[in-house]
């Protein structure tokens, strides 16, 4: 015979149990990683400490506030490119979707990305490069201003390492590609360039890390 089960909370666990709202949630989310910083004897810089908050609030790791890299100036230029309405590319179709395209927008901006067209796969298998060589050198190859994001590859960063070398001048690279092969490498050749970027030093990153550290900043300019 088969017997019904009941998996009712004891009085604990319902007060453990939180019901919030979505915005109270992020509230409460901020709240514990303030507190826990605080805990730690952490105080994030003024500037930069909201993008850290925020990448840490998408990923739930603590060591982005030792390991994410500011180049001088680059937060205040960031600021002004996106108030500016500059153009932003993505890597990955997962980055141009986490951005808040409704405030870039606003601001007159766009978020684009090439790594799924049809076309772009047919030229890197002809070649026998990467997607995101060719997507990098679509965008490059666009008039104005672009703001890179790089959340997956690092082939984008190498190519725009490359390009940065012959002469070319990226308005801004968020680099934090996650992985195992040539991913701290290419950030390290980055950040040895004199571009305005953020970086994550390591093999951490990915997709909704570049979209949190776009968001950060689109936030802090309301």
């Amino acid at each position: 015979m088969d017997r019904k089960v009941s998996f009712a909370m004891d009085n604990t666990e319902r007060e453990q149990e939180k019901i919030l709202r979505p915005e109270e949630i992020e509230q409460e989310s901020f709240r514990i990683i303030d507190s826990e910083l605080k805990e730690s004897g952490i105080l994030l810089p003024e500037d930069r400490g909201p993008v850290i908050r925020r990448v840490i609030h998408t990923t739930a790791d603590f060591s982005y506030v030792n390991t994410l890299y500011f180049s001088e100036g680059g937060l205040e230029r960031l600021k002004a490119l996106l108030r500016a309405g500059t153009r932003i590319v993505t890597d990955t179709e997962m980055a141009r979707a986490g951005i808040n395209k409704k405030k870039v927008s606003a601001l007159g901006g766009e978020v684009r990305c090439f790594m799924a067209e049809p076309d772009v796969a047919e030229e890197a298998k002809a070649r026998g490069v990467t997607r995101a060589t060719v997507s990098m050198e679509r965008a490059e190859a666009l008039p104005g201003e672009t703001i890179f994001v790089v959340g997956n590859a690092p082939t984008a960063l190498l190519q725009l390492r490359d390009r940065i070398k012959e002469g070319y001048q990226p308005a801004f690279i968020v680099g934090v590609p996650v992985g195992f092969v040539n991913v701290e490498y290419a950030k390290e050749c980055i950040r040895k360039l004199d571009v305005p970027c953020i970086l994550n030093m390591g093999r951490k990153g990915g997709s909704n890390v570049a979209a949190a550290i776009i968001n950060a900043v689109l936030k802090m300019l309301n």
